[in-house]
């Protein structure tokens, strides 16, 4: 067996590469928070019918009221990412079909998933959409 040599010097030089190389890995995938609130939409209270939806299209962004309060649901299709529709009965995908309840849960694929509900913050009479 071959005896290999291996100055102190050395040996402390690669633990400190590893060591930063591990450091730098981890900053890399670890990700970024601005620690900002990002306010997508807003509007007042009072604009949010009753079961019915308040709809930002560029935002695709839709407010719905129901008997427990406000609140938002993505207007991205969990499918393949299209513009879902908003009607008085349902929420539908004109690109392959899939509809959704008013609440975001699946009526029909072939989406799988439910639409996504974003955070809503209410500042008196605002309602507020916030990421």
């Amino acid at each position: 067996m071959e005896n290999v040599s291996q100055s102190r010097r050395k040996f402390i030089k690669t633990l400190t590469l590893l060591f930063a190389s591990g450091a730098l890995l981890v900053r890399y995938l670890t990700p970024r928070s601005s620690g900002k609130r990002r306010v997508l939409a807003s509007a007042m209270a009072a604009d949010v019918p009753t079961g019915g939806a308040l709809v930002f299209r560029e935002e695709r962004i839709a407010l719905l009221r129901d008997g427990s309060g406000i609140y938002a649901l993505s207007l991205v299709c969990t499918h393949l990412g299209c513009t879902v529709a908003v009607s008085e009965d349902a929420l539908s995908c004109p690109c392959h079909g899939s509809r959704f309840d008013h609440q975001g849960k699946v009526l029909k694929g072939p989406a799988d998933r439910p639409l996504e509900r974003i955070k809503v913050e209410l500042h008196g009479e605002r309602v507020e959409v916030v990421a």
